[in-house]
């Protein structure tokens, strides 16, 4: 059994001002007892439309903002999901995510499907990363799989990381508000999550720059937390009781008979 939370902030240009927020709601989330907090994608940086800021302000993995996450998961005893701009080429980065707990980097995924969608094209500056290119890992028996934002509505991605052992799904985002785009989040963090029997704590952006309602999602599609427009905080017990009753009742994953993977080219 473990608490976890999903933070949800608007992150801005200021790196400096955006992890002292992380920082006070790290802190907060481990006041309330969490042992695991996923913040939302971009966490340290974000402009409303993505320029070449995104290029000039990304940082390598031992940069000082994953060096600040690994210096306070240690100091709080919390493990912590964040999305980064990663330096990557002169003219475009990865779009990343870092697993990390007991302040060390646990586990790296670098985002598979990018938002070339809804009239954005977030591959004007982003590198796609190759399928299966990494992010699970373990917090008190619980695997934690990783995935971004436009990565949910592909359920594949999701599949693979439970093939992989995930039982709670880490989904940081930065879901940008739009016609209907709210509707589809919380359908399809409810699909991902029953289709899977997995918990699923998806962690989005606030206005202006996402479309909030963070959320942690039952393996029966029940939110247990839902943050609304504004920045909060969402706290929620995971048990493997709770993940074994369902399976039980729900044995989908091992009735199904077809398998996802990758194509070889």
């Amino acid at each position: 059994m473990i608490t976890s939370a999903v933070l949800q902030y608007a992150p801005t240009a200021d790196k400096a001002a955006n992890l002292r927020t992380i920082e006070a709601m790290l802190r907060d989330a481990a006041a309330g007892g969490a042992r695991l907090a996923v913040l939302p994608e971009y966490a340290i940086y974000t402009v409303a439309s993505m320029d070449n800021s995104f290029v000039e302000t990304a940082e390598d993995l031992d940069g000082p903002a994953v060096t600040r996450l690994r210096e306070l998961s240690a100091e709080l005893g919390i493990a912590i999901v964040a999305g980064i701009n990663e330096a990557a080429t002169d003219d475009r980065i990865y779009n990343t995510l870092v697993g990390i707990d007991a302040g060390e980097l646990r586990a790296i995924y670098r985002k598979v499907h990018l938002y070339d969608a809804f009239g954005y094209k977030e591959s004007d500056r982003v590198i796609a990363a190759e399928p299966g290119n990494g992010g699970v890992f373990a917090v008190d028996g619980f695997t934690i799989g990783l995935q971004t934002c436009y990565d949910l509505r592909f359920p594949e991605t999701s599949r693979m990381l439970v093939d992989a052992g995930a039982t709670v799904i880490a989904l940081p985002a930065e879901w940008v508000p739009g016609p209907l785009k709210e509707y589809h989040w919380n359908t399809l963090i409810r699909a991902r999550a029953i289709e899977n029997t997995v918990y699923v704590l998806a962690a989005d952006q606030c206005a202006p720059t996402g479309a909030g309602q963070s959320a942690i999602i039952d393996p029966m599609g029940i939110a247990l937390a839902q943050v609304g427009e504004t920045a909060g905080i969402g706290f929620a017990t995971l048990t493997q009781a709770r993940l074994d009753a369902v399976r039980a009742t729900n044995p989908a994953l091992a009735l199904r008979r077809y398998r996802v993977g990758i194509a070889d080219d």
